[in-house]
């Protein structure tokens, strides 16, 4: 017996696979716990300004040797230096990307991070260019939620 369509989209919104692509990259070392916080704290500006679903989770963090992570001169606490990239799904609004850039640089500074201190690299992706939910490409998916926030 073949599942309805309804059952099928269900499922495949459950498996929360959209969630823009995130990576954290600092010159510090931060305790385990310090270390899921920061990137609680970048996914929470992204629920926050993105709209996006709380178990939909795609964060990474590296921790590079200071020597191998060349940052911007003027900056006074270097080792704070944050660079966070982070690929998305075409078409959010300007105002949804400025409140998101705001949010990230407000959720880091109770690390110690200057707000001069955090760059963000967000690279817009068409659907089609995303391969998710088992091989799909994303424009043939209903991802279940608005991309246009």
């Amino acid at each position: 017996m073949q599942p309805d369509k309804t059952s099928v989209a269900k499922s495949l919104k459950s498996q929360g696979v959209e969630m823009p692509s995130v990576l954290i990259e600092v010159r510090r070392q931060y305790t385990p716990a310090q270390g899921i916080a920061l990137m609680e704290a970048v996914h929470m500006a992204l629920r926050e300004a993105f709209k996006i679903v709380p178990g939909d989770k795609n964060v990474r963090l590296i921790v590079h040797e200071p020597h191998r992570f060349a940052y911007p001169p003027a900056r006074e606490q270097a080792d704070f230096y944050t660079h966070i990239s982070i690929d998305a799904f075409a078409g959010r609004s300007l105002d949804a990307k400025r409140n998101l850039y705001k949010a990230i640089v407000t959720n880091l500074e109770p690390f110690g991070i200057p707000p001069d201190h955090v760059k963000i690299l967000l690279r817009e992706i068409p659907t089609e260019n995303w391969g998710i939910r088992g091989g799909l490409a994303g424009c043939d998916v209903d991802l279940g939620f608005k991309v246009d926030v």
